[in-house]
C-alpha cells in the first residue's frame, strides 16, 4: 500500500475541489422533492458542475459509470444510477459527488428527505450521520484506521443498525480512489496510523437491518438483501498537525 501524503500546496488544490463537490450539494437541495426523478436531479448537477463551476464529474464514465452522479434510493446503499425513477413523498435519498477541479477530486455526498421521511428512514439516516461524525473525530496523527472504524461500528451497532463491509472510504487526490482503503470497523490499534498530509474519505454505508447486500444486474447498484433502508453520509479530510481538516465542509455548515 502506498499513501501518498499531501504538501501544503496539493491540500490547497483538494481544498478547492471539496468545496466545488459541497456547493452542488448546496445547490441541488431545493430540487429534491416528489415528482422529480433521479435523471433530472444528475442532468441539473452535471450542468452546474460543466457550466458554473467550470469543473468535470468525476463518476462519469468511470470504469464505464453512465451518469455524473450517484442516487440511492431507499434500501439503496450506494452507487444508484440516476433514471426515470420518480422520488415519492417519504423517500431517503443519498446523492454522491465527486468533483474533478484542474486534477484533483473531491469527494461528498449527504442523505435528502423528500418530503416527510419514514420513521426507520429518518432513524438510519440519523445513526449514519452521527456514526460518521464519531469516525471523523478519531482522526489524528498517531491514531489508526482501526481507531476510526471502531468508533462507527461500535455506536452504529449501539443503534441496532450495521454496517456495510464490502465496501469503505479511499484515499483521494489526483485519483479519484487511491490508498489507503477506510474501512467503518474493526478494532482500535489496529491498522494503518495516520500521518499529517494524508487525505481520505469517511463515508459509512448504515443499514437499518442486517449488514448483507447484493449488487444488482447493472452491476453498479447496491441493495440490502432484507430490503430495509440504508443511509450514507461522506466527507474527504485531512490530517492536520493535531487532528483533522474537513474539506467538504463549507463555511458555517455542521458536520
Amino acid at each position: 500500500m502506498t499513501v501518498h501524503i499531501k504538501t501544503p500546496e496539493e491540500i490547497e488544490q483538494m481544498r478547492v475541489s471539496g468545496r466545488l463537490a459541497a456547493e452542488v450539494l448546496q445547490m441541488i437541495r431545493p430540487h429534491v422533492k416528489p415528482g422529480v426523478t433521479t435523471g433530472e436531479l444528475d442532468r441539473i448537477c452535471h450542468d452546474y458542475i460543466i457550466n458554473e463551476q467550470g469543473a468535470y464529474p468525476s463518476p462519469l464514465n468511470y470504469h464505464g459509470f453512465p451518469k455524473s452522479v450517484c442516487t440511492s434510493v431507499n434500501h439503496q446503499v450506494c452507487h444508484g444510477i440516476p433514471g426515470d425513477k420518480e422520488l415519492r413523498e417519504g423517500d431517503t435519498l443519498n446523492i454522491d459527488i465527486t468533483v474533478n477541479k484542474d486534477g484533483w477530486h473531491g469527494d461528498t455526498s449527504k442523505m435528502f428527505y423528500v418530503g416527510e421521511p419514514t420513521a426507520k428512514g429518518r432513524k438510519v439516516s440519523e445513526v449514519a450521520h452521527e456514526a460518521m461524525v464519531r469516525g471523523i473525530e478519531q482522526v489524528r496523527p498517531g491514531a489508526t484506521l482501526g481507531d476510526i472504524g471502531h468508533a462507527i461500528q461500535t455506536y452504529a451497532e449501539s443503534q441496532r443498525c450495521s454496517v456495510v463491509r464490502e465496501y469503505c472510504g479511499h484515499g483521494i487526490g489526483q485519483g479519484f480512489h487511491e490508498d489507503p482503503q477506510v474501512m467503518h470497523y474493526g478494532q482500535p490499534g489496529e491498522g494503518m496510523t495516520l500521518e499529517k498530509g494524508m487525505v481520505f474519505t469517511i463515508e459509512p454505508m448504515i443499514n437499518f437491518g442486517k449488514r448483507h447486500v447484493k449488487l444488482l444486474a447493472d452491476e453498479w447498484t447496491v441493495v440490502t438483501k432484507d430490503h430495509s433502508p440504508s443511509a450514507q453520509w461522506e466527507h474527504t479530510l485531512t490530517v492536520t498537525d493535531d487532528g483533522y481538516e474537513v474539506l467538504t465542509q463549507l463555511p458555517g455548515d455542521s458536520l
